[in-house]
């Protein structure tokens, strides 16, 4: 397998939810509003011998008319109909704005027409219930009863050699992904497992919705990473994106 980090940058958010973009040589975070918290933000593409596979999409922004997360897949040569499986951790809005796309008539298209889209199906009812300003319920609808989407609850495998789990730990519903492929095993815990220093030390986030199930669970995956020589993929840490316990990362 071969892990592809698609960094769209650093951003700060506020108590209005609202990500701004974070230059660090230029910026100061002092000077953002009290109670700004700093977040990196980082979906991957890894591609396996079944798929291209994408873990989350994103903020959804755009640069002169196109996807961020479009021009980051296509920078690395990979064309967004060729992305085969699109992996939903959860759906707040800086992980599902790439989800879907509007054009100038102000009509929605999913962002990857090929693929098949795995989405916990009650924790799309808990975002389109909860709305705003955590979730965009506009681009999300376009899910429902949509024949790309494939609809999870619980435990389960997809084709045979990726597993997901619901964990109820960041969101209600937020579930986290392995995929094993001839022996490498790569785990991606959206807002469960974010960054590499949430797992070496207790942490528990008031932004969680359990946030001490959050702390036990990453406790839990950092040793059984360490014994079974895991591939971590964090989401929101650009400095350290990717940490491999084992010998066949890509």
């Amino acid at each position: 397998m071969t892990i592809h980090p698609l960094s769209e940058g650093a951003f700060t958010i506020d108590k209005t939810k609202i990500f701004v973009p974070f230059d660090a040589t230029k910026d100061d975070l002092q000077k953002r509003s009290v109670g700004s918290l700093l977040v990196e933000v980082q979906p991957f593409a890894v591609t396996t011998e079944k798929d291209i596979l994408l873990f989350d999409t994103g903020l959804g922004f755009t640069t002169n008319g196109e996807l961020q997360i479009h021009a980051n897949l296509k920078s690395i040569g990979i064309q967004p109909e060729q992305v085969t499986k699109v992996l939903m951790s959860h759906l707040h809005k800086d992980h599902a704005g790439g989800i879907s796309w509007k054009d100038n008539a102000g009509n929605y298209h999913l962002s990857f027409p090929n693929a098949t889209y795995y989405v916990h199906r009650k924790e799309f009812e808990f975002a389109i219930t909860t709305g705003f300003p955590s979730f965009i319920i506009e681009e999300l609808n376009l899910l429902e009863n949509n024949p790309q989407v494939h609809w999870l609850e619980g435990d389960g495998m997809i084709d045979g050699y990726i597993a997901h789990e619901t964990t109820s730990a960041h969101t209600p519903f937020h579930q986290v992904f392995r995929v094993n492929e001839t022996g490498q095993e790569i785990f991606f815990g959206g807002d469960d497992a974010p960054q590499l220093q949430q797992m070496k030390n207790k942490f528990i986030a008031k932004y969680d919705y359990n946030g001490k199930k959050c702390m036990e669970l990453r406790r839990q995956w950092w040793q059984q990473g360490q014994v079974e020589g895991w591939t971590f993929l964090f989401y929101h840490d650009i400095k350290t994106p990717v940490f491999s316990f084992g010998k066949n990362a890509g």
